[in-house]
């Protein structure tokens, strides 16, 4: 059944199915124009375009069926009109599995003083050279129809906490508006929408064009680079449920394939974000996926699918595997401590990754501490594998009723200081 509004994408084969069920935990599949992907799932990020020290065949070995990239990163550098040219972003990296791509605004935000926030969009200078862009809703549509991934966001105003709750408003109903004006323009390129290779890029116009280069007559939409793209919008609110309980009715009466809860993780305390989640995941459609953006540490991911949620994405095991900072069955391990200079052991005896199964703690450490670029690889590689076999853990303990156990578990693994032995 369409959410209240929706327009029927009848070129989209995206559409999502919950198969069990534990309390409010649910295990499904998502279905997209480039295959499943098995929920709970969590996405490695690949900012640019890659995931920092894993190559695509790093990926599929661990099992990855989903990755995120960003849209501001790959506007300013290398492009979406050079990506268009190459034939999309599935076909640009080498990645033939799902891909969702946010919207950028977070990015936007980040740059702080060097960016402005109108009701028209984000005006900013790029952290690579100082120019000038604006960021709008319709802009970010584009940008994404062009790099063609199977999910794409809406351009949201992200707001730091702590807030008043009169910004908190302003901000949600900003949003609100953004996400009308990305749906819009989504439904018009939709009914332009062609056969990828039919037509190609206009470098200068960004719009499409034929075979000759001539715009076509009575378009001024982007090339779309992938047909069966689906469209998310997002949930703001802040940390007042009021706000949110107005987020949601506004979002759901405009229509989206999915769902996204942002504006968490931004510095909260974790019982706050907890609580908003608690709050805020009931009240979207139960057939339609759900996603809280930028979550987080394992215990963060498992509180959050026992209340509901179904995707997650987060720069952390990346981050932290770069800076040394190992997930285990033990608890978190930081490699560069003398004590494992000789300990012959594998990072985590309970993982199946490749790093686990060849390399020892001693030789990790070495590498760490003599700044080689294989400690980046083998550490990201383990981190992330640990993450994705976490999700099979939890996915299989939904079929089997024993999620809680599992939350139980991983509350005492990692609330426990770091593990150093």
């Amino acid at each position: 059944m369409l959410a209240t509004g929706e327009h029927p994408v009848m070129s989209s084969p995206f559409a999502f199915r919950v198969l069990h069920t534990d309390g409010a935990a649910r295990r499904g599949e998502m279905t997209t124009a480039h295959g499943v992907v098995q929920t709970p799932a969590f996405m490695p990020v690949g900012t640019r375009g890659a995931v920092k020290g894993m190559t695509v065949r790093d990926l599929e070995d661990v099992g990855a069926e989903i990755i995120l990239g960003n849209t501001y990163h790959l506007w300013l550098r290398p492009g979406d009109h050079l990506i268009a040219r190459q034939g999309g972003l599935h076909r640009f990296i080498g990645w033939e599995r799902p891909i969702l791509t946010d919207s950028g605004g977070f990015q936007a935000f980040s740059l702080g003083a060097r960016r402005v926030i109108t009701e028209d969009g984000i005006s900013f200078r790029s952290h690579l050279d100082g120019s000038a862009h604006m960021l709008t809703p319709e802009g970010a549509t584009d940008i994404q129809a062009r790099l063609g991934p199977d999910i794409a966001m809406v351009l949201d105003e992200c707001l730091a906490q702590p807030a008043t709750e009169a910004a908190v408003r302003e901000s949600t109903e900003r949003s609100a508006r953004w996400a009308r004006r990305c749906r819009d323009r989504f439904l018009q390129v939709l009914d332009h929408r062609q056969v990828p290779g039919t037509f190609e890029l206009d470098p200068d116009r960004g719009v499409m064009s034929d075979e000759l280069g001539e715009a076509v007559p009575g378009t001024s939409v982007p090339v779309v680079t992938n047909p069966g793209q689906a469209q998310f919008g997002i949930i703001q609110g802040g940390t007042v449920p009021a706000l949110r309980d107005l987020s949601v009715a506004r979002t759901l009466d405009i229509g989206f394939e999915a769902y996204a809860i942002g504006g968490l993780s931004v510095g909260e305390p974790a019982d706050v974000m907890y609580a908003v989640v608690a709050h805020t995941a009931p009240l979207l459609p139960a057939d339609r996926p759900r996603y809280l953006m930028g979550v987080g540490t394992p215990l963060d991911i498992v509180e959050a699918v026992s209340r509901g949620v179904d995707l997650f994405d987060c720069v952390m095991p990346t981050r932290n595997a770069r800076n040394g900072q190992l997930f285990t069955s033990e608890g978190r391990l930081t490699i560069k401590n003398a004590r494992f200079a000789e300990d012959p052991r594998p990072l985590d005896p309970a993982c199946d990754c490749y790093t686990c199964r060849c390399f020892s703690r001693a030789y990790l450490r070495h590498l760490f501490v003599s700044g080689e670029i294989t400690a980046a690889v083998l550490n990201t590689v383990h981190n992330v594998s640990f993450y994705l076999d976490t999700m099979a853990r939890v996915r299989e303990a939904i079929v089997f009723g024993t999620l809680e156990r599992l939350r139980v578990t991983l509350q005492s693994t990692f609330s426990r200081p770091l593990c150093d032995s």
